[in-house]
């Protein structure tokens, strides 16, 4: 089953400049080796002829993100991109994960030991490599077989064709842990339908592949068992033509509907809370909605809001509504901005203090700095969306694939 969005159709522009390039189906010889690149193997390469695979493979870490694993990824794709023998590319995951996003567990270590420089290197480079993947002038297939949050999202929601499974869990659980919804995600979660953005970025709920594929965040649905077969078709596959990706997935997906349980069956209700201009006023709609139907959904949604970090809250808030009027660098630029000032922790320490309750104590009882809405400030806010200072350098997002799109 195929949804179409905003990702889908620009793609489709942009790749119509390359579709007539003709490709040799003679073996190729990867030109990046990434043992040489990475001594854990943690990024592997599957592949020869048309297409390449991208094997994200730190499994006991759910595949989360580290400097050194984008970096290496944004090397390979660079080197893709510029070889006319290959096609289009795959990414997935190894083991139950597609990713986890960044290691926020090694990035709180380095925040605590004040090594600024490395954290903002790792965002520099994730975010730089979203964009690339975002304004790739090849298509790339995504096979989100698996957990699926934050940074996994990232890499894989810009791009071309994203398969969900039986086994996909996606989520954007940044406000509980002090932080908010980066790597491109005020992007493609505000050009969601209705205000199902406002609610997975504020509540950090998990959509399964079913209800991914419904809403337009995947582009095709397989359940897991056939996933094998899938990636032997695209296999065979002499093209850079993103129509002829299209039909092997189309040809081997499946057609699914979200059950009567599904958020998805709730738009009408989640709109009528999620419209609102303030966190509060969300809180108050969904209180009300609470006590006037005692549904189970609204009680939870509820309680989610009632966990979060009120800071991010607001903040999170703001930065969806913003990305509904900016475009994918744009956004990622104000990501960054934002992201520094919750490193930096100025304002508030909660991105450490959801870490630690979340991950590293495990305690699950985070003290968010301001504890509550009414004590977030409107300055608190606006901190995080000013322009950087002459000594903070901006973020740079690659050069060649920004006028290659443009």
């Amino acid at each position: 089953m195929r949804r179409s969005g905003w990702w889908l159709l620009r793609n489709a522009t942009k790749q119509s400049l390359n579709t007539h390039r003709i490709l040799s189906t003679s073996q190729h010889v990867v030109l990046d080796n990434p043992n040489h690149m990475n001594n854990h193997n943690q990024v592997l390469v599957q592949g020869d002829g048309c297409s390449r695979i991208a094997i994200l493979n730190r499994p006991s870490a759910l595949n989360a993100f580290n400097t050194s694993m984008v970096a290496t990824l944004h090397k390979f794709y660079r080197s893709w991109e510029d070889n006319p023998d290959i096609g289009f590319v795959m990414v997935k995951g190894s083991g139950r994960a597609f990713g986890a996003g960044g290691d926020i567990v090694a990035l709180y270590h380095l925040i605590k030991k004040g090594n600024m420089e490395a954290c903002k290197e790792f965002f520099r480079t994730a975010y730089s490599f979203i964009y690339l993947i975002g304004t790739y002038l090849k298509p790339q297939v995504a096979l989100l077989n698996g957990i699926t949050m934050g940074g996994g999202a990232g890499i894989s929601i810009p791009g071309t064709f994203r398969v969900a499974t039986d086994k996909t869990v996606f989520a954007i659980p940044e406000v509980h842990i002090g932080f908010h919804p980066d790597a491109a995600a005020s992007f493609y979660l505000s050009h969601l339908p209705g205000h199902l953005g406002e609610y997975l970025a504020l509540t950090g709920e998990k959509l399964n592949g079913v209800e991914m594929v419904t809403c337009g965040l995947a582009t095709h649905y397989s359940s897991s068992a056939r996933l094998p077969l899938i990636e032997e078709q695209l296999g065979k596959l002499v093209t850079d033509d993103p129509s002829a990706i299209e039909t092997t997935l189309e040809q081997y997906g499946e057609l699914v509907h979200p059950d009567s349980s599904s958020v998805l069956q709730r738009i009408e209700i989640l709109d009528k809370c999620f419209c609102h201009d303030t966190v509060e006023e969300i809180v108050d709609a969904m209180e009300n909605a609470a006590s006037e139907t005692n549904d189970p959904w609204c009680i939870s949604t509820l309680n989610r809001l009632k966990e979060a970090s009120p800071l991010s809250l607001k903040v999170s808030l703001r930065s969806i509504r913003e990305g509904r009027f900016q475009t994918l660098d744009q956004c990622l630029m104000r990501e960054y901005r934002m992201t520094l000032q919750s490193i930096h922790m100025q304002i508030s320490g909660d991105f450490c203090e959801g870490v630690r309750a979340r991950v590293v104590d495990k305690d699950f009882a985070p003290k968010w700095d301001p504890p509550t809405l009414d004590k977030v400030s409107q300055d608190m806010v606006d901190q995080y969306f000013l322009p950087l200072t002459e000594s903070e350098p901006d973020l740079e997002l690659p050069t060649k694939s920004r006028e290659a799109f443009l």
